[in-house]
């Protein structure tokens, strides 16, 4: 029963991120991405405070051991998150979606040269065959001939989604180290704190007055972005990470959907099939990891994600 309510708030978390991203494309053609870095940190705070103080949170949950992983951080965060609205103004929801899924991909990588995890030869075949989706999917951009205009634009969009891919990989592994000393209630906070503010820095680049319906969905885009990371870190409370994994995938049918009916965005075979690849890829990792966490887990009654 529990596994299940944990499966429940992962799969409303990411509907509403899908739901967040749709606002940010919705207002990219003229709010640049970095201004909407801002409103979608800025306003995920008060939802965050009020979670952490309905929870009797406050003051355990804003201490801080470590000040500088939290900037470190919040500099490594909103560079992906402004790589990733970036791409959402100029890819389908769809595409921009699936390149998202190398990010897992891009952590066994970086585990293994920055962690000192080994990489035995099932996670690497997985890993392998999730490349191969990854290449598939940004192939079409790859036009060697001529790149120009609208192409030369997409191929860009690709670029920048395979970078935040990356820097949210590079992320994570700074979380594995940021959780060992510090509360999650506080690295989800100072995380919106810091990229709120770093945000902010990018005013010099040309920040513009957004229109009525465009404040509307930014505004609204961080406090859906606030309420879907309660409901992402509320879903561990529940179920284990290596159970809630694999339903990270749901998000694609989210895309797909939002894409169609919304943006009236019908994804390519190179997307769809690469996207199918990087999915069976990611859920073999999912396995593999599941199995070896059970592994480790036999004669000892609790293990933390981290493991």
């Amino acid at each position: 029963m529990l596994t299940s309510r944990g499966i429940l708030f992962k799969v409303l978390a990411l509907f509403l991120f899908s739901i967040m991203a749709s606002l940010i494309k919705a207002s990219a053609d003229h709010v640049p991405p970095y201004q909407a870095v801002f409103f979608r940190s800025f306003f995920a705070m008060p939802v965050i405070l009020i979670w952490l103080a309905q929870r009797h949170d406050l003051r355990t949950g804003l201490k801080t051991k470590n000040p500088m992983g939290h900037v470190w951080r919040g500099l490594i965060g909103t560079s992906a998150m402004s790589m990733g609205f970036a791409a959402l103004g100029v890819l389908p929801l769809p595409e921009v979606t699936a390149i998202g899924f190398a990010a897992p991909l891009f952590t066994v990588i970086l585990a293994a040269m920055l962690l000192g995890e080994t990489i035995r030869i099932f996670r690497l075949t997985a890993l392998a065959i999730g490349l191969v989706g990854v290449a598939i999917i940004v192939a079409p951009r790859l036009t060697v001939f001529d790149v120009q205009g609208a192409e030369a634009v997409m191929l860009l969009g690709a670029i920048l989604a395979l970078g935040s891919a990356f820097l949210r990989a590079l992320a994570q592994i700074h979380i594995r180290r940021l959780v060992q000393t510090e509360e999650t209630a506080a690295v989800v906070f100072y995380f919106s704190l810091t990229a709120s503010t770093m945000s902010l820095l990018t005013i010099p680049l040309g920040w513009v007055m957004p229109e009525p319906r465009e404040l509307v969905f930014l505004i609204s885009a961080g406090l859906i972005g606030g309420v879907a990371q309660i409901f992402l870190t509320t879903s561990y409370r529940f179920a284990e990470a290596s159970t809630l994994a694999p339903f990270d995938y749901v998000s694609m049918i989210f895309a797909l959907l939002i894409g169609y009916f919304i943006f009236s965005e019908i994804p390519t075979a190179a997307t769809v099939l690469g996207a199918a690849i990087v999915i069976a890829a990611g859920v073999l990792i999912v396995y593999r990891e599941r199995k070896l966490g059970l592994q480790r887990g036999k004669g000892r009654s609790t293990i933390s994600p981290q493991g």
